[in-house]
Formats: structure tokens, C-alpha cells, sequence
């Protein structure tokens, strides 16, 4: 709409305000120092390609994860120039846990892009203090470029999940959880200080290597188990005499894996309903261990005449009542799950338990052989050779002692001579 000449300032008045300006523009220049006009001016300049991406602690009331991944990620790329830290050790943990502090600017690079983060923290609304919220509000802000928008979203924050993932997966401490039949009745756990791993477990080379590649690639392959629409877990069987190292290897593979343990002693379990339960409450990246299977489960039962009539004794744990768990319940809630069976005679075992896609991998846990003494005298005594290992190694190809009982005599003494001198004669007794 077109103003009309009425509508229009008069000269004077135009003259006025134009005097004013040039008055303040003046007035400005002589108050204000360079120094100050050059800082605001590059904040201006700054502020006009600078984009700033909020990261909050929560979405409503569920944990944020981006949040936890950031917050992971940034402590460990503090520099000295941070003036202030955060450091708290959680109870079950043995590593400190350091993490930037409030209203500390960090700088990374990323692909060569500088990324300013800030964590700031507010005071919560009052209506969402009366809900019982936390006492303080807190999320990231990282400030770049406008210019790296896309790169942001779809490299370096998937990077710094990712790294996130990695940081958790290094300081995670492998947990063994077993079943409180005089608490709760359900998972506790405690962390496993086992300090089992392939170089000391006294195996034979060929069935160590065996067992680790198979390990890496059922690992590997997500992808592949979703393609073939399997549920990602695997079975493994451990069988031989006791003393053979099955439980060590067990624990070997959940420190090779950083898998936690649940230890399942089916004879405590009372019915299939509190099977289905404590099942359910296992986790993903876990092994389900299940020691002496020939004794556990009334192996019989799967083959019951399906026209009896139900007793009291139809609610026990069954065999196929902990097949049909593992095949169908169990492997659909949870993902990258290992069950280990271990049994000293698998001859006992039910051929329904032993197919493939309940045990996979069948593992026969021998007598000590002259490999495996080998690796048992450099765990225990710190030697390669000895003028006795000749003498041994006759001896131990013909008589049937368990890597148990040959790692009981080298404990006897730490010296070399004395400890080998007694395995001979131990060896020759049998």
C-alpha cells in the first residue's frame, strides 16, 4: 500500500533522527575501545555461520542415549587445558570414571573439523520440581560450522556412538551371575575374577584354534543371522572326565568375549515356570551355562507317553521343557547368546539335545596331553624346557592324568627341578 504525502515525515524530522544516528555512531567510536568493536564484531560474524546441536540428558523421562555415549566419549579426550573434572568409581567397578564437568568447553576435531562442546546444566522447571524430576537439567551443546550439518549427523556422532560402544566394551568387567535360592530367588552377581584365557588353558592347539575362530565368527555375523532369519546364538558342548578344565574354559571364553556368565544348576530349579523365568532374565552377550546336563534333567521325560494322565510331577524341569525354552522363548528375547552344556559322559545324552542348532560344537575335554603339559609348566613354573620334559612326555602319552592333576603337582614347589621330579614320580605311580 502506497503512503500517501500526508503520511510522510517532514524534513525536519528526517533530518533529526539521521543527526541522532550520527551523534550515537560518533559517541560509540570514542567510548568503546577497537578492542571491544573488533570482539563483538567477529562474535557477529562467527554467530552467523556457527550452528549449535542440543544433545539433552533425557527425552522425557527416558535416558537419552546419544547422552551417554557423549558424556563417555568426552572423558576420554580431556586435555590439560580442562580446568575441571569429574571423577566417580562405581561400586562393582575397578576403574575410576572420569567425565567432563559442567559449563568446561572441549574442543575435538573430527575429519579436521573443530567441534566446541559445552555440557550446561539448568534448574528444572517448578511444576516438573513437583513431579520429582532431577534436581538439575543437563544436556551437550556442540557448536561448528553450518557448512558440516550433514556430516555431523550421518559420520561424527555415529563416531562418537561407536567409540562409546568400544570405551564400554574395553573397561567392562565380566560379570558371573548365579541364581539366590535364599534371597530373592533370581540373578545375582558378582564380578568374575577368574583369570582364564586361551594362552594358559592346557588344550590342544589344533581344537584351541577351533574353538576361537568359531567364537570370532558367530561374532561376527549379525547381519548373517537376521538374512537367514535364525535366531544369533550358539551352542557348545563340553564333555570328558571331570578335572579336564571345562569350567576354566568356560571362563576362558567370557573373558575372550567380554560375555557376563549365568551359571544355571537345573537341579535347583523347581518347575518349567521358574525355568521360563530365570531364563527370560539372563541378558544378550552372555553365556548360559548348564554343568552336568546328564544329571540335571529327568532325560526320559521327552519321550513320556503324551496319553498319561498329568500329575503334580508334569511341572518338573524336563528335558524338552528346556529345549523348547532355548529354541523358542529364550533365543527370542535376547540376541548373541552362547549355551554351553558340559557333561562328563555324553554318551548318556539325549540325541535331541546334540543337533546342530542346540550343539553346535562338540568339544572333547581329554586327559593332559605332553602339549598341554607344556603349557602348564610355563603357566606355573616359567620354563620352555627342562631335561626332565623328555622323561614326562613318554610317560604322560601313556598314562591318563587330567590337566587338573598335573597342575596340582606343579604347584608343590617353585622349583623347577624339585616340581617336575615330583610329576614324574605321580605320573610313574599311575
Amino acid at each position: 500500500m502506497w503512503c500517501s504525502k500526508e503520511n510522510l515525515p517532514s524534513p525536519q524530522t528526517i533530518f533529526s533522527v539521521a543527526a541522532s544516528v550520527m551523534l550515537l555512531k560518533s559517541v560509540s567510536n570514542d567510548l568503546v575501545p577497537d578492542a571491544v568493536h573488533s570482539y563483538v564484531s567477529s562474535r557477529l560474524k562467527k554467530l552467523s555461520w556457527q550452528l549449535t546441536v542440543i544433545i539433552d540428558e533425557f527425552d522425557g523421562l527416558t535416558p537419552n542415549q546419544m547422552f551417554e555415549a557423549a558424556n563417555l566419549y568426552l572423558g576420554t579426550e580431556l586435555s590439560s587445558k580442562t580446568q575441571r573434572i569429574k571423577v566417580n568409581k562405581p561400586e562393582k567397578e575397578k576403574q575410576l570414571q572420569v567425565n567432563i564437568d559442567r559449563n568446561q568447553e572441549l574442543v575435538d576435531y573430527f575429519n579436521g573439523v573443530k567441534f566446541k562442546w559445552v555440557m550446561v546444566t539448568e534448574k528444572p522447571a517448578a511444576n516438573k520440581r513437583d513431579q520429582g524430576s532431577q534436581s538439575e537439567v543437563r544436556h551437550f551443546e556442540i557448536s561448528f560450522h553450518k557448512k558440516h550439518r550433514d556430516m555431523v549427523l550421518s559420520s561424527y556422532l555415529p563416531y562418537v556412538l561407536k567409540k562409546h560402544g568400544e570405551i564400554k566394551e574395553e573397561r567392562k568387567m565380566v560379570k558371573l551371575h548365579t541364581i539366590d535360592y535364599n534371597g530373592t530367588d533370581y540373578w545375582g552377581s558378582i564380578n568374575l575374577d577368574h583369570p582364564a584365557s586361551f594362552d594358559t588353558m592346557a588344550m590342544e592347539p589344533e581344537m584351541k584354534k577351533t574353538l576361537i575362530e568359531d567364537l570370532d565368527k558367530f561374532r561376527e555375523r549379525k547381519e548373517y543371522y537376521k538374512r537367514v532369519g535364525k535366531a544369533w546364538k550358539r551352542g557348545y558342548l563340553l564333555y570328558g572326565p571331570p578335572g579336564t578344565g571345562k569350567s576354566s574354559l568356560v571362563a576362558a571364553m567370557a573373558n575372550y568375549l567380554k560375555f557376563d556368565i549365568f551359571d544355571l544348576d537345573l537341579k535347583e530349579v523347581q518347575c518349567n515356570s521358574d525355568l521360563r523365568r530365570l531364563l527370560i532374565g539372563t541378558k544378550s552377550r552372555s553365556i548360559l551355562v548348564i554343568e552336568d546336563i546328564d544329571c540335571s534333567v529327568e532325560l526320559q521325560n521327552r519321550d513320556s507317553d503324551q496319553n498319561e494322565p498329568k500329575t503334580v510331577e508334569d511341572d518338573k524341569v524336563s528335558l524338552s521343557g528346556l529345549l523348547n525354552f532355548i529354541d523358542g522363548l529364550w533365543s527370542s528375547c535376547g540376541e548373541e547368546r552362547i549355551i554351553v552344556f558340559t557333561t562328563n559322559h555324553k554318551d548318556r545324552l539325549d540325541q535331541a539335545l546334540l543337533r546342530p542348532g542346540r550343539m553346535d560344537l562338540h568339544l572333547h575335554m581329554s586327559y593332559c596331553t605332553f602339549s598341554g603339559f607344556k603349557t602348564l609348566a610355563y603357566n606355573y613354573l616359567q620354563i620352555k624346557e627342562h631335561p626332565l620334559f623328555t622323561e614326562i612326555e613318554d610317560l604322560i602319552n601313556h598314562k591318563e592324568a587330567t590337566p587338573a592333576e598335573v597342575a596340582g603337582e606343579l604347584m608343590k614347589s617353585d622349583d623347577a627341578e624339585v616340581s617336575l621330579q615330583g610329576l614324574t614320580k605321580f605320573l610313574q605311580s599311575k
